[in-house]
């Protein structure tokens, strides 16, 4: 076998915050823009004597996350403690989950050029977050920020089942739609909410007694991108590649180990940071100070009664029951407050591609214009739907619909059939009235219906044009076009 043929083997790590109001193990509050160091107390900056309590918020998001999954509820949960030293863990030790996780075992299913692909979940489970380090500019020296020590953040473990930089990509935006529809996570990466750390190797077939070898095993540190993800991932296969063709015998698993990496994504390019630790070295020991998760089982079937139907479900149901394209199923299934209020105006209109159509088109670009999101929105579905009515009805266009009544009623909160009635913008569909515009409109553009009839069949659409300009816009354009075709011979 060439190098070319060894087939990546990439197991993911994946760290987000949770959405609490409070850290893991203390009362300060999560505030990301908070002055550095402002929300610290004894209990996170682990001063002598001080004793942690459990975040409940915190346990309940991570349970609904595992249950998402299909992880099994562990009936016992212990805290640990992993001990290292690092300038941003004041207490030299991090409150985690080693040998008796939350949640066990479970899959995610992700979307790939070459179709769906399951990927297998070790484990989920709980833990308290670092500090901040940050160099220094113009100075060789580091400061740390601690406002983020003891944030709770939930680890989702992979197993080894991915195998290509897009898949670890597709793998990192699934697992951030699902937390982010569940409400579990914001999962703003810019403000470090979710980072991901790949562990690649390669597979270079068996040994003499059928057991597979591998390539030593990278952990990518911090990935705080989906495009560093596969960037980093594309790098580390080829380098891995060139390695194990320059050292056949010697780059392997079992002479080398695991080691970590740094990316730098200005050069596109990983580093050498220091050897894998193993778990011994961080002489995890049960935190005497935290009772274990030892939860009632009736609480853990009510918390699976909340999670909703899930973004991937929901997006192959919006294609079969609505006959909505892939795009437009995909974008609606985002978020859970995008696709409750698609579904809700759907229904209400009894239309669910214009529904699709208004939503991806106006009602997102005036979300985007006043920045904010559809929990703020003025125009709920129930008025939305009445729009998509009065314009499938033939009350009002669509131009009228999208450039006067919609803006009117997220400026007003009035109902579009009172704006419409309150401006006089019901369309002309009298056929009289619209033909003596029509005729009108044919006198004194002679030349222009001269040319269509001669061939030129863009002069229709002009001729159209001016019978909209004056009837103000209100006519209606399907009477206006018949007209108009019957007038011009065809």
């Amino acid at each position: 076998m060439s190098p070319a043929d060894f087939v990546p083997t990439i197991g993911l790590e994946v760290h987000m915050h949770l959405a609490t109001r409070t850290k893991m193990f203390c009362a300060c509050k999560v505030e990301y823009d908070a002055r550095p160091n402002s929300r610290v107390c004894p209990v996170c900056l682990g001063m002598p004597g001080v004793l942690p309590v459990m975040n409940e918020k915190a346990v309940e998001l991570a349970v609904r996350m595992a249950l998402a999954l299909g992880s099994q509820i562990s009936d016992y949960a212990k805290w640990d403690r992993k001990h290292y030293y690092y300038p941003d863990l004041p207490k030299n030790y991090q409150i985690s989950q080693y040998d008796q996780p939350l949640g066990v075992g479970g899959k995610l299913d992700i979307e790939t050029s070459q179709g769906t692909r399951t990927i297998r979940i070790i484990r989920v489970h709980l833990e308290e977050d670092a500090g901040k380090l940050m160099h220094a500019e113009g100075g060789n020296y580091s400061i740390v920020d601690l406002n983020r020590t003891g944030t709770p953040l939930l680890e989702v473990v992979s197993e080894p089942d991915v195998h290509t930089a897009e898949e670890a990509r597709a793998y990192g935006e699934a697992l951030r739609q699902l937390a982010v529809y569940l409400g579990v996570s914001g999962c703003n990466m810019q403000l470090g909410q979710m980072r991901f750390e790949p562990n690649i190797s390669l597979c270079l077939g068996t040994d003499d007694q059928g057991k597979p070898r591998y390539t030593p095993i990278s952990e990518i540190k911090n990935l705080n991108s989906f495009r560093s993800v596969e960037r980093a991932v594309l790098f580390e296969i080829a380098r891995h590649r060139q390695e194990v063709q320059a050292d056949p015998r010697g780059y392997t698993l079992e002479k080398l180990g695991k080691e970590t990496r740094g990316w730098d994504d200005d050069a596109g390019t990983t580093f050498l940071q220091r050897s894998k630790e193993e778990a011994h070295d961080y002489r995890y020991l049960p935190d005497p100070d935290l009772v274990p998760f030892v939860p009632d089982r009736k609480w853990v079937e009510e918390m699976r009664a909340t999670v909703p139907e899930l973004p991937e479900k929901r997006r192959r149901r919006f294609i079969a029951d609505y006959g909505l394209p892939e795009y437009d199923a995909g974008v609606l299934t985002v978020d859970r407050t995008t696709a409750d209020y698609y579904e809700e105006a759907a229904r209400a209109s009894g239309d669910p591609k214009a529904a699709s159509n208004w939503m991806m088109g106006d009602l997102l670009r005036a979300l985007n214009e006043r920045k904010i999101g559809l929990a703020e929105f003025p125009v709920k579905p129930a008025a939305l739907a009445e729009l998509i009515a009065l314009t499938k009805q033939g009350t009002i266009n669509r131009n009228t619909a999208a450039e006067t009544v919609f803006p009117k009623m997220i400026e007003t909160g009035k109902s579009p059939a009172q704006i419409v009635k309150e401006d006089g913008l019901a369309q002309v569909a009298d056929t009289g009235a619209l033909e003596a515009i029509v005729d009108q409109v044919l006198a004194a553009n002679a030349k222009i219906a001269a040319d269509y009839r001669g061939g030129k069949k863009a002069a229709f659409g002009r001729l159209m044009g001016e019978t909209m300009k004056a009837s103000g816009g209100k006519a209606n354009p399907q009477i206006v076009k018949d007209l108009l075709t019957k007038k011009l011979g065809g």
